[in-house]
């Protein structure tokens, strides 16, 4: 080893962590839809473990908002009505604003940059009629985006919205009859930040914010200021 080199600790996830990332992805994609109950002893039996770590998963779910707690019922995945989609998006879209401006005070080339390349693959995506690769590219400009600000705590505050997120873009699956352009929105702020944009690459994500949620709720004009 050379001088001032060391070796890290190798950490391993604890069972309870791997059993709710599990379970967060099957809510995420809706193979665990809204309004779904959970069962402890069905989980446990599938994933081969005991009842307590997948209780500890649960809990940590519920603590994430993902799940909620019935008396006497037991553990529902939750189900967002218009205000907690609006608040949803709203409360995304200012962790993206804090990290992109994050990114305009580091090297907004190279982080334009590494979002153009998420945008490509989503237009790839489009070009393949894949409506699950255009959603899990959209996810990942997101979480991008947010990622190569290096703020641990907006990536811990993003990484449950972006669950939450991909239940509401299972939701808008349908609700753009180009998707050419939703790949147009996020290239759009990619570019900005790319630009060194700041001020235009706020309205965009504002702008991007909006059109989702008029896109989910048509018959309603969305507001850069609604929020429950």
């Amino acid at each position: 080893m050379k001088s001032g080199q060391e070796l890290r600790p190798i950490v391993q996830e604890s069972t309870p962590s791997l059993a709710a990332a599990q379970l967060r992805r099957h809510i995420a994609e809706g193979t665990l839809p809204p309004g779904a109950q959970l069962v402890e002893a069905d989980i446990a039996r599938e994933l081969g473990v005991s009842r307590g770590p997948i209780r500890e998963a649960i809990q940590r779910l519920t603590q994430e908002g993902l799940l909620v707690s019935i008396r006497n019922r037991g553990f529902f995945v939750s189900e967002f009505d218009e205000g907690d989609i609006r608040d949803i998006y709203e409360a995304r879209t200012a962790v993206e604003k804090a990290a992109a401006s994050i990114l305009a005070d580091g090297d907004p080339s190279r982080a334009g940059a590494e979002l153009l390349g998420c945008v490509d693959r989503m237009d790839e995506a489009r070009s393949a009629g894949d409506q699950v690769a255009i959603s899990e590219a959209d996810i990942a400009f997101h979480e991008r985006l947010v990622a190569m600000a290096a703020s641990p705590r907006l990536s811990k505050m993003h990484a449950t919205l972006l669950t939450e997120t991909r239940m509401c873009l299972n939701r808008l699956r349908g609700r753009y009859e180009d998707e050419s352009v939703r790949v147009a929105e996020h290239r759009g702020i990619a570019e900005a930040i790319r630009d060194g944009k700041r001020d235009l690459v706020m309205d965009r994500l504002d702008a991007h914010k909006d059109d989702a949620l008029v896109r989910l709720f048509p018959t309603h004009e969305a507001s850069s200021t609604a929020a429950s």
